[in-house]
Order: structure tokens, then C-alpha cells, then sequence
């Protein structure tokens, strides 16, 4: 059979995986992705093949894992998260027409906005927007767009990869956008390494956002108008005690 299923792990715990995406592991042949997450299933299915790439290797790791598919093999694509937010799984079907009869099935995971807001409280209650820092793929200038009419429109706003080594300054730039609409007091918080070892979480303000050292293996959530602490855990109302007073 000329398949390949594109698989969302989660966050990377074996026991926030779903059971359909440890059901389509255990018949995969190959299991392909990147080197970091391959390394989470390997411990699970050590006798299956596997085929990595580094990062910054995205194309030719898809274009690897769909070639063993047109060979009539049985692969899987893992992803973080979610194999549709910011995963593998656009780019698979980008290549496709190159593969024809090779059949694609999407199996999604939880991504790293709803299981790091499940460490900080109830975050994303209401409307949100989910925007990565990486400017790798998407220039800075369509970030900072995305960011500024986020905040005008008093969403709250998760942040992917929010800082690296090359882009120190870019969670402080950011902030300062948002700080154009929303007031310095917003509850924000973070969550490092979720579902993995030495998971950390914290609650600030925005205006301490601006300097917190953070990684990429980071998702930084900025509340709402709303957004306020609740026995230290980050909550957004949805608006239900009006609805009962109305």
C-alpha cells in the first residue's frame, strides 16, 4: 500500500498521545521526522526503521518519507503537536502531486497551545490567536503586522518559538508591540518543555514579559482585557456570569 500518515505526537509524553496516532505508529514500517522528535517514539518502537533530518531540512525529509511511500511502504511523518499547526502536514501535500497513488491521512495531536495552557489554568477560554516568532519562513515585518491587530482586537495571543539564540531580542519586541494596545498589567505566562522533562511554568505581567529569558521550546500566552490570576492560575472568562445576570 502507497500510504503516509503525517502524525501530531503532542507534546511530547507518550500518554498525551492519542491512541489513533500510537495505533498508526505500531503499523507504520518507517518512522520519519525530525531528528528531536523521532527520538520520542524511538523508546516506544525500537525495532522500526527510521529516517531523520536536522532542521532547517523540512523539504528533503518529506520528499525522503513520500519516495519510501511510492515504494509501496508504509510510512509515518511525526510531528510535535499537531501535525496541522506549523507541522509537516501542508508541506506533504504541497509535494504530493509529485507522488501520485500515494494516499495521505492526517491524524491530529495536541498542539502546544491548548496542553501549555492546560499547565497555566484556562487561558484560552475565549477567541485567541496562535502566532510564531520564527521569521525563518514568515519576514519579521508580517509577524509585527500579525501581533499589532492581534492586540488591537484584544485577542489573547499565544506565542510559538519566541526566542533563540540568533533572535534574543524578539520576545521584547513583541511585547512592545502588544504594550501599543494592551495595558502593562496583562496577565501572561509561560510554559517550557511541556509534557516533557523539566516542564517549568510562570505567570507575569507584560510588562515583565518584556524581559524574560525564555527558548524556543517556549509558548508564551498574553491574556485579554479579562484575562486575570485565580488562586495563581491564568484564567480567561468567557463571559457566562453575564449571561446569567442578563
Amino acid at each position: 500500500m502507497k500510504r503516509i500518515t503525517v502524525i501530531g505526537l503532542g507534546p511530547g509524553d507518550p500518554a498525551m498521545m492519542t491512541y489513533e496516532a500510537r495505533a498508526a505508529l505500531e503499523e507504520a514500517e518507517v518512522i520519519c521526522g525530525y531528528t528531536v522528535y523521532v527520538e520520542l517514539v524511538r523508546p516506544l518502537f525500537p525495532e522500526k526503521e527510521t529516517f531523520t533530518t536536522p532542521m532547517r531540512k523540512e523539504t528533503d525529509r518529506c520528499r525522503a518519507a513520500l519516495e519510501k511511500a511510492a515504494e509501496g511502504r508504509s510510512v509515518a511523518m511525526v510531528c510535535s503537536g499537531d501535525s496541522g499547526v506549523y507541522g509537516m502536514a501542508g508541506l506533504i501535500y504541497e509535494l504530493s502531486p509529485e507522488y501520485p497513488g500515494v494516499e495521505i491521512e492526517i491524524i491530529p495531536g495536541l498542539t502546544a497551545a491548548c496542553s501549555g495552557a492546560a499547565v497555566l489554568g484556562a487561558p484560552l477560554t475565549h477567541d485567541f490567536a496562535v502566532v510564531s516568532m520564527s521569521d525563518l519562513l514568515t519576514p519579521w515585518e508580517t509577524i509585527e503586522k500579525r501581533l499589532r491587530l492581534a492586540g488591537q482586537a484584544d485577542f489573547v495571543v499565544c506565542l510559538y518559538n519566541p526566542m533563540s539564540h540568533s533572535r534574543r531580542d524578539y520576545l521584547r519586541r513583541a511585547a512592545d508591540i502588544l504594550l501599543e494596545s494592551k495595558k502593562p498589567e496583562t496577565v501572561c505566562g509561560w510554559v517550557r518543555n511541556i509534557g516533557r522533562p523539566g516542564q517549568e511554568a510562570a505567570t507575569c505581567t507584560l510588562a515583565e514579559l518584556r524581559d524574560q529569558e525564555l527558548d524556543m521550546f517556549t509558548t508564551v500566552f498574553i491574556g485579554n482585557a479579562s484575562t486575570k490570576l485565580i488562586e495563581g492560575k491564568m484564567v480567561t472568562p468567557r463571559g457566562y456570569d453575564k449571561k446569567r445576570k442578563g
